[in-house]
């Protein structure tokens, strides 16, 4: 299935039904009194999130959610019938903005939360409402209101408590898959992951938390090169970064400096996101010898700040990732 993290939809509530003018007209019964009944509601339109779903993929062949009008009131009382409601179904993590104002109207971030984003209209009342002592044969009634109509932007933002960045073949894939139960796309070639991928990691066997995996960033993302900067908005509810390095490139391109662009590339995007905690994961330590690894350790303990964290693990012998998913549950358990 094609991911889709953004759609433009139109919702539409029906009217309300119009009250009718009507009088009761029976044989012997010549001057009966009025008995014209009310009509029936618009239908509303509700947006619910559902877990089920992970992308919006839907709303690129349906757009327009129209709801149906209430009946018009008929004689002998009878009301007319309400239309039914429409319920859009979203992924969890959507967030409803309108076009219009571009204001955010709800971030759906529980399963099954909904909001009633265009109501119905309110019926019209018949005749028969305003029969009094003084006025035995109205001829007044009321019509319907007209439904509310919307246009609505969708964007979904995963909800993930860890997020990955880094650069492409940096073994961000890998480590998903060997820590949680999500199934990606590897292999020895840049953008092999072209859409984000969720994952749940289990920890001891008994506690869990979900980590996300998004295409790789590289050198100018920020300015729309490759895919990585499109889907960085996925990180934004994320609690903890991790960004994986490639400690030997296929490129032989330099780790540190490799550092430095995602960072420069993320503060460039958003320094919300660039401020936010993040650990440095240094993967395949496994293709080093010993005074190579120290050699890029010092390098790197010099350029980074020692609030940060580092990590030295290898993905291919599972070196440290155990150790590394037990830190990751540790620190969300205190925040």
């Amino acid at each position: 299935m094609k991911f889709i993290d953004e759609a433009i939809i139109h919702v539409i509530a029906g009217d309300g039904g119009n009250g009718c003018i009507s009088f009761r007209r029976e044989k012997y019964i010549p001057k009966g009194g009025p008995n014209g009944g009310d009509g029936g509601n618009g239908g509303s339109i509700w947006i619910i999130s559902d877990k089920n779903l992970n992308t919006l993929v839907e709303f690129r062949f349906k757009k327009n959610f129209i709801a149906k009008n209430g009946e018009h009131g008929k004689g002998k009382n009878c009301s007319g019938k309400s239309a039914s409601d429409i319920y859009v179904k979203v992924p969890l993590g959507t967030r409803v903005i309108n076009y219009e104002t571009n204001e955010i109207i709800i971030d759906l971030t529980i399963n099954q939360q909904k909001i009633l984003i265009a109501k119905g209209g309110w019926h019209g009342i018949g005749n028969s409402r305003f029969k009094s002592s003084t006025n035995r044969t109205p001829l007044k009634r009321t019509m319907g209101t007209k439904g509310e109509s919307r246009i609505l932007i969708l964007e979904l933002r995963l909800l993930a408590d860890v997020g990955t960045l880094g650069l492409p073949n940096a073994g961000k894939s890998t480590f998903v898959s060997k820590v949680s139960n999500a199934h990606t796309k590897i292999a020895e070639y840049p953008f092999t992951t072209i859409k984000p991928i969720l994952g749940r990691v289990k920890v001891e066997n008994k506690n869990r938390f979900t980590i996300a995996d998004i295409p790789g960033l590289i050198k100018n993302a920020s300015d729309g090169i490759g895919l990585g900067i499109k889907f960085l908005k996925h990180l934004e509810r994320c609690k903890i970064l991790l960004h994986i390095v490639d400690l030997s490139p296929i490129d032989n391109s330099n780790p540190v400096e490799n550092i430095k662009i995602i960072l420069n590339e993320l503060k460039k995007y958003s320094l919300k996101l660039y401020n936010k905690p993040r650990w440095l994961v240094l993967n395949k330590t496994d293709l080093l010898n010993k005074k190579n690894l120290k050699i890029i350790e010092k390098k790197i303990n010099k350029y980074f700040i020692k609030e940060e964290k580092i990590f030295y693990i290898s993905c291919f012998n599972k070196k440290n990732i155990d150790f590394l998913c037990v830190e990751i549950f540790n620190f969300l358990k205190k925040i």
